[in-house]
């Protein structure tokens, strides 16, 4: 089986930033620094519901880590400070960081609030060595921010991305053109894209241990075993990775979902809960202008039993009344026999950008529905969230 193993002079840098979230929260609260931070839901003194989003380098030295549920975390460092979320403070300094990077390449592909690939083939010149380079943007950014990060460089994305994790925080590695297979062979397997516990121990199984061993084993065999993705997982073993910075996988869904802190047997509180959801979700949608057809129902019952239900529509929708409806219809018609409800979302999939009418669900629909959600997004942008809502939120009395 003959594959081109030929990487092109290119030089791709993958940067991180080092525990964002917390690391934010402590340059803002200098009383935090030094100390456990943890970011994510409320613990409630370890009878909170949901997982942590981000945690100190002084919080993971307890073995807290994200999506690490947050009683866990709670239990094992109940001294640590738990904080929830700014998002709107972590997307003001995600914005400032990209623009520093923009200084040194045009050619960025962000692939998430705190991360990104740059291609700084085209600055060498400009700029000196990629080590060079390298070292200026963690500069920059440290100086204009506060801020750490870590940065890998190498001939590839998915090296540079294995890179800039090696040396956290504050870490800088680089890999060398025609030095990819010799960087890769000594690690473990678990850092191969989509190697989870139990492709590992089925790895193991077959002698696997490292990456290296991915890459000596017999190509066509690996793929029989393990079928395509088997030989893709063989390819980037090898150091092979052709994808290009600034072409993203697109997107293929969107979803919001809550957790109660107390399994709830109200079904009107779900509804409601719903409601909100689909409020929540479609501002992020149109804000990301994104459009969807699938919306699916997903339910969670006492004992963590979960369940989806999905309903294709004829057209592509974003606005909250929609996602709502058909949310509430497909949670009406479902089997709950008296059962608690622990967590309910929203997922929209099949998505396109925006473009096109939107078909109304109801054929005696009056209201623009897609006016009356941009006037209520800058009803909330100029007044803040609890001064405008929608009624169904409010308590009745």
């Amino acid at each position: 089986m003959a594959v081109s193993s030929k990487n092109t002079d290119r030089v791709i840098m993958h940067l991180d930033m080092d525990a964002f979230f917390a690391a934010v929260e402590q340059l803002d609260n200098p009383e935090y620094r030094g100390k456990p931070v943890v970011v994510g839901a409320d613990p409630k003194q370890g009878t909170g519901r949901g997982v942590v989003s981000t945690a100190s380098y002084e919080a993971r030295k307890y073995g807290i880590h994200s999506a690490l549920p947050i009683s866990k975390a709670y239990r094992l460092c109940p001294h640590a400070i738990f904080l929830r979320g700014r998002m709107h403070r972590y997307a003001e300094l995600s914005h400032q960081v990209m623009d520093i990077i923009k200084n040194y390449s045009p050619v960025l592909e962000q692939i998430s609030i705190d991360e990104a690939f740059v291609d700084i083939s085209g600055c060498i010149r400009l700029f000196g060595p990629t080590k060079n380079i390298g070292l200026k943007i963690k500069e920059d950014i440290h100086a204009q921010t506060g801020l750490r990060a870590s940065v890998g460089i190498a001939p590839n994305k998915f090296i540079a991305k294995i890179a800039s994790d090696l040396e956290k925080p504050d870490g800088l590695t680089i890999c060398e053109k025609d030095g990819e297979k010799a960087f890769l062979a000594p690690l473990p397997i678990r850092k191969l894209w989509g190697i989870g516990a139990r492709t590992e121990e089925r790895l193991q199984n077959m002698g696997i241990k490292t990456i290296g061993d991915i890459a000596d084993f017999d190509a066509k065999k690996l793929t029989t075993k393990l079928g395509v993705w088997g030989f893709g997982l063989w390819k980037l073993a090898n150091g092979i990775d052709n994808r290009k910075v600034g072409t993203p996988h697109k997107r293929k869904s969107i979803s919001e979902e809550r957790t109660f802190y107390e399994d709830v047997a109200d079904y009107n509180m779900v509804e409601k809960t719903l409601f909100k959801i689909a409020d929540d979700l479609s501002r992020t949608m149109r804000r990301k202008s994104l459009k969807g057809r699938t919306i699916t129902l997903k339910l969670r019952l006492e004992g963590f039993e979960t369940h989806t239900r999905s309903k294709k529509l004829t057209d592509y929708v974003h606005d909250a009344d929609s996602l709502r409806a058909v949310a509430v219809d497909l949670f009406r018609k479902f089997p709950i026999a008296e059962r608690k409800v622990r967590l309910v979302g929203i997922a929209v999939s099949q998505l396109n950008t925006l473009g096109g009418e939107q078909l109304p669900l109801f054929d005696n629909t009056v209201i623009n529905n897609e006016e009356l959600e941009k006037l209520l997004d800058e009803l909330k942008q100029r007044f803040g969230e609890k001064v405008v809502m929608r009624g169904s939120f409010l308590k009745k009395k």
